[in-house]
């Protein structure tokens, strides 16, 4: 991955407009595709899942070896002139973090009735038009995976364990599930895009 090199000092940028600037890369991303950490009371960074918690904002683009870079280069504390407490698995947190940002989503639409589970079913929904995203097992069968999605022209995730995905629809195992159209399968796309991105695999291990 090829980076610019970093000045000592980084100018701050105002948290609006649609955009943020990695502090790695310097190159700018659509705000809810990228990661933000704020400093919390006492100095510790924190990872801000959401993009919700007070303060400013230190945007990294969602690449696992740009977290690990931020930290070894201690961009961080240069953005806000200060010595900052920054954990050593920074990495392992936001991917911890991810991964349960979108089982929650994915239980949302399950509870909402915009998210079905098993072959047949969830098929039922791709064959009716009903389908916005699928989210398949990233341990499942290559396969089978691809005989489910039958080649349609919808998009495509897959980053939970069938168990993760088990959990969230009460059962032991899942591995096809499909989401309604709407912002709630936007939002599970671009989470599932964010965490494969940091973990660089295809299951969350959580």
């Amino acid at each position: 991955m090829a980076t610019q090199p970093e000045p000592e000092t980084m100018p701050e940028e105002p948290e609006r407009g649609p955009l943020r600037r990695c502090l790695v890369t310097r190159a700018q991303g659509r705000r809810e595709e990228m990661l933000r950490f704020v400093v919390a009371p006492g100095g510790a960074l924190v990872f801000d899942a959401g993009a919700t918690l007070p303060g400013r904002g230190l945007w990294l683009s969602a690449d696992g070896d740009v977290v690990d870079l931020a930290i070894r280069r201690g961009v961080f504390a240069r953005a806000v002139r200060m010595p900052l407490k920054v954990p050593q698995d920074l990495r392992g947190q936001v991917e911890v973090a991810l991964a349960r940002r979108l089982v929650d989503l994915l239980g949302l639409a399950r509870r909402s009735g915009a998210a079905i589970s098993g072959f047949e079913k969830a098929r039922e929904w791709l064959q009716t038009r009903k389908g916005g995203l699928i989210v398949q097992a990233a341990d499942g069968s290559v396969e089978e995976c691809a005989r489910f999605a039958g080649g349609r022209d919808i998009p495509v995730v897959a980053v939970l364990s069938a168990a993760e995905l088990g959990k969230v629809f009460g059962r032991e195992r899942a591995v096809h599930v499909v989401v309604a159209p709407g912002r709630l399968a936007q939002m599970l796309e671009i989470e599932a895009r964010r965490l494969l991105g940091v973990a660089k695999q295809g299951v969350s291990g959580q």
